[in-house]
């Protein structure tokens, strides 16, 4: 007999589908969750979306799959949370757990002792990467950034785990997907535990369309269907350019940042990238790429931090 799936106080049966709220242990924090149980045996499929809570085409993507998806379609199981960062995403706070000012995506696994957002880590760790067969972690450029669609897949975890990630990040339909070697994200850390996993990016600057969504949408039945969670044969694109060294540049003053590329844009070595000026106009720094790359992201605003990211390039 198919498995009752349990998470917290929820609780799904073979072909029922559930939705309410996880109650992260001891606090007043909720997260809206679906569980959609299929009536088939299958994987385990978990999504998330608002890890950042700014990010809102993946936000949308989860609330109109999880309301569109019935047991009946699914073979396995497919978890939602929508949006795990609540707090963000009604406050419109950028890339923090507002609670605390700390980055969830930088916290896992985790510390069931450590401050709010390394509670929430540790619980999205525990009790929920702990029951998938496959993860995927929706994103897109937050409040003060724009992003070109694209893909990130695990670099460091066991090779057959990469494999299974990269086999669905070639159906994401993106131009560029990036081979990430890092290991405290959501989907670095459940690729180090078995799981394999993807981080998609769409969209951003605080805003969301219909279009994005319905492109998110896609890749997400894409990646489903080439689980066999859905039926039907995925849709394969074109492969996305693989990316094996990313560039990440952070402001080296407070101030005012022109950037003069834009997202998606392909450059030569030594081409600029933008500058940072004072509050008189002088400028402070030019940024100037070393490689040939492609622009992945951009913050877009005209203040800038010291030690706050400017723009990602990918190597080409």
């Amino acid at each position: 007999m198919k498995k009752t799936i349990q998470i917290g106080t929820l609780s799904a049966a073979a072909g029922e589908k559930i939705q309410g709220y996880y109650t992260l242990p001891k606090s007043t924090i909720q997260m809206p969750v679906t569980i959609i149980n299929g009536c088939q045996e299958g994987k385990i499929v978990l999504i998330t979306c608002g890890i950042h809570g700014g990010e809102y085409p993946g936000v949308q993507t989860g609330i109109e799959l999880a309301q569109e998806l019935s047991p009946q379609q699914v073979h396995g199981a497919v978890v939602f949370i929508h949006p795990v960062n609540v707090s963000a995403f009604i406050t419109r706070s950028k890339q923090v757990m507002p609670e605390d000012g700390q980055n969830l995506n930088r916290a896992f696994p985790g510390n069931n002792m450590g401050t709010i957002t390394h509670r929430t880590a540790y619980a999205l760790t525990r009790d929920f990467q702990s029951l998938a067969d496959f993860y995927l972690d929706l994103h897109g450029g937050d409040l003060d950034e724009l992003v070109t669609p694209y893909v990130y897949y695990p670099g460091v975890a066991e090779k057959s785990v990469i494999a299974a990630s990269r086999a669905a990040a070639c159906l994401v339909d993106v131009s560029y997907m990036v081979r990430s070697n890092a290991t405290t994200g959501a989907y670095n850390y459940a690729a180090i535990q078995g799981v394999p996993s993807l981080l998609i990016e769409r969209g951003g600057s605080g805003l969301w369309n219909h279009e994005e969504v319905e492109a998110y949408k896609k890749d997400v039945t894409n990646v489903l269907r080439h689980l066999h969670v859905l039926e039907g044969e995925p849709c394969v694109p074109a492969e996305p350019k693989e990316i094996t060294n990313a560039i990440y540049l952070d402001a080296d003053f407070s101030g005012c940042w022109y950037p003069c590329v834009q997202v998606g844009q392909t450059l030569k070595k030594g081409d600029k990238l933008g500058e940072i000026t004072d509050y008189f106009g002088n400028v402070r720094k030019a940024y100037h790429t070393e490689c040939d790359a492609v622009v992945l992201y951009i913050t877009v605003t005209l203040g800038i931090e010291h030690g706050h990211p400017l723009l990602a390039l990918g190597e080409i």
